[in-house]
């Protein structure tokens, strides 16, 4: 199997925006966009298509097993893990490889995802000492469906209501939002429902695109259905 793989750069200390195409070869039908990047960065010299001298590719990864989100990037213009993208499922020779779009760029394929963690610490969705939760047998299995969520970002790359520092969360806040009013006693969820209706239920046009791009499958229209049951309608 041979592709193509069309890489976005942004290379410091110049940050000059272009783009570069990398020969990749392997008889292995299980070989991932990861697998390729790795292989491309281990070579004793990295040179492009024309062979020119190229730096290390930077991208970010830290599992290799779908369990982290660390590299999530755009693939052939989709939001995509890729540790979870197979070469041999990409149609055409030639695969594209850009950053997510609505982050800042820090280096090639790696941005910087703060503002999603930002809005989850003034959201207020850890756990504090003082907080009373249910136990496990009487917590959901809403409660874990919502902890599957990777904050990998890549519902919020096609969600059309999503802008960095924003009210809006996204999907990505809803998720852990939904956890904590599934944990959380009755009496005590009045400050987190008002935080969601702010943060997630106010913001929220339904579109629903992130329900087919989620990298762990989670099953985002009924949880967001059952957080707003809880949150704002008071249903239990």
């Amino acid at each position: 199997m041979r592709k193509l793989l069309d890489v976005a750069r942004l290379v410091p200390p110049e940050m000059k925006a272009f783009r570069q195409v990398f020969e990749y070869e392997t008889e292995d039908e299980r070989a991932t966009v990861a697998s390729a990047l790795r292989e491309l960065n281990a070579r004793p010299r990295l040179l492009d298509i024309e062979g020119n001298e190229a730096a290390v590719i930077s991208w970010e990864c830290s599992c290799l097993q779908k369990k982290c989100g660390a590299c999530a990037m755009i693939i052939n213009g989709l939001p995509r893990l890729a540790c979870d993208t197979r070469l041999a499922e990409l149609a055409g020779e030639r695969v594209t490889l850009d950053p997510l779009a609505k982050f800042p760029v820090v280096a090639d394929l790696v941005v910087d995802r703060d503002a999603v963690f930002t809005k989850l610490r003034d959201m207020g969705v850890w756990h504090d000492n003082e907080r009373s939760l249910l136990t496990q047998d009487k917590a959901s299995d809403w409660a874990y469906e919502a902890t599957r969520c990777l904050q990998c970002g890549c519902c919020l790359e096609v969600c059309p209501n999503y802008v960095p520092d924003a009210i809006f969360g996204g999907m990505a806040a809803m998720n852990p939002m939904a956890r904590l009013l599934e944990e959380t006693p009755k009496a005590e969820r009045k400050r987190l429902a008002r935080s969601y209706k702010e943060s997630v239920f106010g913001g929220c046009a339904k579109a629903l695109v992130c329900r087919n791009i989620c990298p762990a499958n989670i099953d985002i229209d009924r949880l967001l259905s059952r957080a707003n049951a809880r949150a704002v309608w008071g249903r239990h």
